[in-house]
């Protein structure tokens, strides 16, 4: 069964956005449990423009499904998360003003330094998944660094899911064929939704995780939180 992980920055830049604690990002995520997600995910920047070092910390002894936080791991993210010890990080190449995740990893180029960080992170028991693009080639490099797992960035998926649906999960299903040659398992997120995520999670082999955010949190304007954690639950079943 793929699970699902549920991303809360877009909570912390709505209470960001007023000050406060409105909306608590802690009872949010305490409520996305309870609402039947199996995991939190949350990408703290270095600008605390959403998540906050806070809340990091604050989370730690609250979460009970599985937790994940994703990130650049520029030294004060490492130092972090080890002393965190997340159930899982995931490795994202992102600059620190980008707006939002917008490319994998070259692994071939960043081996040394990828295996580097990994073995630290393995080294305290956290799993480690690497954001990679949709490209096989890469896969090699990928299981070079020693990760468990690559988190395949959906964006190209995304794009061209309503204008063809076969061409636009071909190469992340090529990808995933080979990464489960290589022993790695299988993530993915970013711009997955309600009406996009069922044919990709049919269609990838092996798909242990999704994490998913700005989406579900703007479906659940309309249709609630609880129920949008539903609804993303019945497309993930396999019956």
């Amino acid at each position: 069964m793929t699970k699902l992980s549920v991303n809360i920055n877009k909570i912390a830049t709505l209470r960001n956005a007023r000050g406060g604690d409105v909306p608590s990002v802690t009872q949010v995520a305490l409520d996305l449990e309870r609402f039947g997600a199996q995991g939190i995910t949350i990408h703290p920047r270095p600008d605390e423009r959403h998540i906050t070092r806070k809340d990091v910390y604050d989370l730690k002894p609250l979460v009970t499904t599985e937790f994940n936080i994703e990130g650049n791991p520029h030294r004060p993210f490492i130092d972090m998360v080890l002393e965190i010890k997340p159930e899982q990080v995931t490795l994202v190449p992102d600059a620190d003003d980008a707006i939002t995740s917008n490319a994998g990893w070259d692994c071939e180029k960043n081996l040394d330094f990828l295996k580097s960080v990994i073995t630290e992170f393995k080294n305290a028991g956290i799993r480690t998944s690497i954001f990679l693009d949709p490209n096989p080639e890469m896969v090699k490099f990928a299981a070079e660094t020693g990760t468990d797992r690559i988190e395949l960035y959906t964006e190209a998926y995304a794009k061209h899911y309503p204008g063809n649906k076969e061409f636009a999960v071909e190469s992340y299903f090529k990808t995933a064929v080979v990464a489960s040659e290589f022993g790695l398992g299988i993530n993915a997120g970013h711009d997955l939704s309600l009406d996009n995520l069922k044919y990709f999670a049919d269609n990838i082999p092996n798909l242990l995780e999704v994490s998913i955010g700005h989406a579900l949190i703007s479906e659940a304007l309309y249709l609630g939180l609880e129920n949008t954690v539903q609804a993303y639950l019945k497309r993930l079943a396999k019956w």
